[in-house]
């Protein structure tokens, strides 16, 4: 770990200057306890640091969740093991991106699967309840649910150490989420404008708790946070679907973790109350499951918290981006992806050249640096991997 400045600290060994000093404005905010915290990934973000676990009292910052609310992973391990799989892994690739929508925009044409029904109802009913209005951002977000949408979110086939059989994914709460996420940025920036509050960044603009505004964004943050939960176990049941139809046998599950790495929550730290926002970041409490990802052509980890109370508690929720995705253009090709893949079943296009993992830091370096913050229970590697362009 590296103090930065007196409220900042760090346990990212690679860390880009520019995000380096994004995370000191955040630190020197009047209403940080006690200290931000820069997880093993993190790299440059919109106002705030992705990788920073943001810890403020009597506010929140929208930009600090970031704008796909409640953005996660699930996994699932299954009774099978790696001579259960066919040879042919195209076909279950081909047959996952036939039952999950991918992509920015793309959605269901129906709700229809009764599992969509239910999860659609409680969502009705968790509006209903908390006075949050999603039609008003999204009047199509009911069609939204069991999507994955694009960039670094992903569907994987994954085995483990001792060859088992995982199911894996990462998506959030779509663009229902991100329009619920910049309104209350922009109402932030206004209120900021409105009393002339001198900001390092207009993306740290906050809403103070005990305002209309504020809970206002509680409300759909809650809401969204729950979306993506179950946006996730939707797609994970789609998944399950085809992998029995693919192997010929019912998918029995052994455990399953699902956790949002883009949240806000209230947590006690260092004596006292805070609004604690995980911006690409995991809660590792002792004892607590997690997932940290690499990219889409390197390992994935299960782990469990250490509860390290520097750390807030909190670990890395990924590799973490070098490069931007213009800059992995210019850099790499769509040879050097196929290179990087290997064996791995994934669809052959060029749109994926900026996910190469070539992009992301090196995840042996940022679970090394990770070491004090969670144990690793198991390391996956994806045979089959899904995304959207």
């Amino acid at each position: 770990m590296e103090q930065i400045g007196p409220r900042l600290r760090s346990w990212a060994s690679i860390l880009d200057p520019a995000a380096r000093e994004q995370a000191l404005r955040t630190s020197r905010l009047p209403f940080i306890h006690p200290h931000v915290a820069l997880m093993p990934d993190a790299h440059l973000g919109k106002g705030a640091t992705v990788g920073s676990v943001i810890p403020t009292l009597g506010a929140i910052i929208p930009a600090a969740v970031g704008v796909d609310i409640g953005c996660g992973m699930i996994a699932l391990r299954t009774q099978l093991t790696a001579p259960d799989l066919p040879s042919d892994r195209r076909a279950v690739r081909v047959a996952v991106e036939a039952a999950v929508p991918l992509s920015a925009g793309r959605y269901n044409r129906k709700v229809s699967r009764a599992s969509a029904s239910s999860r659609v109802a409680d969502l009705e009913k968790r509006a209903q309840e908390a006075g949050a209005d999603p039609d008003r951002y999204a009047r199509n977000w009911r069609l939204q649910l069991g999507t994955l949408g694009s960039g670094n979110h992903f569907v994987e086939i994954s085995l483990d150490e001792q060859d088992r059989v995982w199911l894996f994914l990462h998506s959030g709460s779509r663009g229902v989420g991100n329009k619920m996420a910049q309104h209350h940025i922009k109402a932030a920036q206004q209120l900021a404008r409105q009393g002339r509050i001198a900001l390092p960044d207009r993306d740290l603009a906050y809403l103070v708790e005990g305002t209309e505004e504020f809970a206002a964004y509680l409300r759909d943050l809650e809401w969204a946070q729950h979306f993506a939960l179950l946006n996730r176990e939707e797609m994970m049941d789609r998944l399950v679907g085809c992998v029995e139809e693919w192997v010929g046998q019912q998918v029995v599950p052994s455990e399953t973790v699902n956790c949002h790495h883009n949240y806000s929550a209230r947590e006690r730290h260092f004596g006292k109350d805070v609004w604690l926002s995980r911006k690409g970041a995991i809660d590792a409490g002792k004892g607590v499951p997690g997932l940290i990802p690499g990219s889409m052509g390197t390992r994935s980890y299960v782990v469990v918290g250490k509860g390290n109370a520097e750390a807030l508690s909190s670990s890395p929720h990924g590799a973490g981006r070098q490069y931007s995705r213009a800059a992995a253009r210019r850099t790499f090709t769509q040879d050097d992806l196929r290179a990087a893949m290997g064996d791995i079943e994934y669809r052959d296009t060029d749109a994926f050249v900026d996910e190469i993992p070539g992009a992301y830091k090196d995840i042996d370096v940022v679970m090394r640096d990770a070491a004090d913050l969670v144990e690793v229970r198991h390391t996956l590697r994806q045979v089959v991997n899904v995304k959207g362009d």
